[in-house]
Parts: structure tokens; sequence; C-alpha cells
């Protein structure tokens, strides 16, 4: 039985503000920043969303991000192709594949690295996916650093009238991820054949759509990827794909107060953005057992 709604064919809410990711070329590797940006700083819980890829990797190469720390968030890796290997001070070791959701809770401190599995790098592969960061309410920014991993089969996921939708986090359409977290908040990944319709649930303050392939239609208007779609609270949202389309629907409770951010650190608190850069240039968080090599405080 599907659990998507019907979309209401009177639903005339529209994007209230477009943001276009700014891009960088890491080689031949395209990442596209659509938070934080000039135009909107965070959606619900949500302060920072890359896209990478998609790109091919040639034979021997890989995506190697050495260890480096994070306070006073959560971060989940979110791929469509290939896959990483999560290494973390916390000891956890841990392939990132297609659909899956790795959580990591950075709390009061952690450390932790992405890189291509050495099994993966012997053929050309592909790579696609979002980083996402979650910032964390005032009174879990100290929480212990945590770690979880939820497979694919885990997830809430339904297919009907030309729509499959995968809940990554949070609830929304009656449904709930596994996954713990600190907000309420809801993401969700979909797919959808051309013509076919969504509807946005209304019952999160702050909502967005990231327009990761393909292109839909709100209100009249096209968007094309890559683009940040923001929407007033409580408006009536359907979108409609044009096109093959991926989208990611994301959100939640705004936050309790404006979050400071500098390199990989969150927090409410500049001050204790200002003890992070110290711990971590003297070396005082913890290390991330079989990675030696780090990324050094930028000056």
């Amino acid at each position: 039985m599907s659990w998507l709604p019907t979309p209401d064919p009177e639903a005339d809410g529209a994007v209230d503000l477009v943001v276009e990711p700014s891009s960088k070329d890491l080689g031949g590797f395209s990442v596209r920043r659509a938070l934080p940006s000039i135009k909107r700083r965070m959606v619900g819980p949500f302060v920072f969303l890359d896209h990478m890829g998609p790109a091919l990797m040639a034979q021997g190469q890989g995506m190697d991000v050495r260890p480096h720390p994070h306070i006073g968030l959560a971060t989940l890796t979110y791929l469509t192709e290939g896959s990483f290997v999560h290494r973390d001070s916390l000891g956890s070791l841990q392939e990132i594949r297609p659909g899956e959701v790795n959580w990591m809770t950075a709390g009061r401190g952690i450390a932790h690295s992405e890189r291509t599995g050495t099994q993966t790098r012997l053929a050309p592969h592909r790579i696609h996916g979002i980083q996402s960061w979650i910032a964390l309410p005032k009174a879990h920014e100290e929480t212990d650093p945590g770690f979880a991993h939820h497979d694919v089969d885990s997830l809430p996921a339904v297919t009907d009238r030309g729509v499959s939708l995968r809940l990554i986090v949070g609830g929304m359409f009656g449904q709930r991820a596994p996954v713990r977290t600190f907000s309420d908040m809801f993401y969700a990944d979909a797919e959808l054949a051309p013509g076919a319709a969504l509807p946005l649930p209304a019952e999160h303050v702050e909502r967005a759509v990231y327009v990761m392939q393909g292109a839909v239609e709100i209100a009249g208007d096209v968007f094309a990827a890559p683009r940040l779609l923001v929407f007033r609270p409580g408006d009536a949202i359907t979108l409609r794909a044009t096109e093959p389309s991926r989208v990611l629907l994301l959100g939640g409770e705004p936050m309790d107060g404006p979050r400071h951010i500098w390199w990989n650190f969150v927090s409410s608190s500049q001050d204790r953005i200002d003890a992070a850069k110290a711990d971590w240039k003297s070396g005082r968080f913890a290390p991330v057992p079989d990675d030696r090599e780090f990324i050094p405080l930028p000056e």
C-alpha cells in the first residue's frame, strides 16, 4: 500500500527563493555548494549541503578526504553512485554505499576521514552524492560523539505513480526513518519519471528541494538542476517532473538561534569554535586509527 499522498491539482504554492550553488572544480571533479549561501544560511537544521559529481574516476584514482575534526553538528554522506570508506576517532570503520545512511554525531568533538576503498580503485568507477551537515540544538551541541550506520532495507521506501521515494532521515508522509536525530527534521531522496507529481508536506516550517538531476515544474515555473528551491511556510507545493529527475526534499523546524561556521566547526558560540581551533592545532582531538595523515588547521 502506498503512503504517498495524492497530488493536489489546485496546489499553487510557488518557490520563494532560488539558490544557485557555487561550483568548484577539483581537477575534473566538481563540487557544488548550495548551503550556506549569501541568499540563505540554513534550512531547518541543514547548515551545509555539498553536491559531489557526478564524475568518472579513472583506475587508480579516488577521493581522499584526510582526517579532520568536527564539533556541534552531525554529518551525513548520501551517495547515489560509488562508495567511500569512513573511519573516525571512535574506531568506526564502515563503507558508505548508495542509498545507505552513515550518521556521525560530532557533538563535543570527533575526527574522521573518507576515502575511496582499495578494491574500488582497481577499476574505473563513478561517484555522485551529497555531503550534508546538520546543526545540533544548543542543548546537544556538546553531546558525546557517536556513529550509526543504516542500510538501505532499513529505510522507509515507496514507489507509486512514477515516484520512487526513500526517507533518509526524520519523518514525513506518516513515516519515520530509524536514524536518531536531535531536532524535528526531514530528508528524502525522490526519483521522478517524466510527468510524475510529488506534493511537499507542509507540516515542517522550513522546507526546500534540491534539484540534483533533471528539472521540475512548480506553479508554472521550471527549475533545472542544480538548484536549491526554498518555500514559504505552509504553502501547498507540488513538484512535477518535466524529464527524468532526482530531487532531495529537506528541512525541519527553525534552529534555536544562528550558527557560526568556521572550516569544519559549527557552533552557537564563537568562543567554542576558537577553542576547537586550538584543540586541533595542539593535537587534543582523538586520532583516527589506521589513518596517520591529517588536514592541518587553515591559517
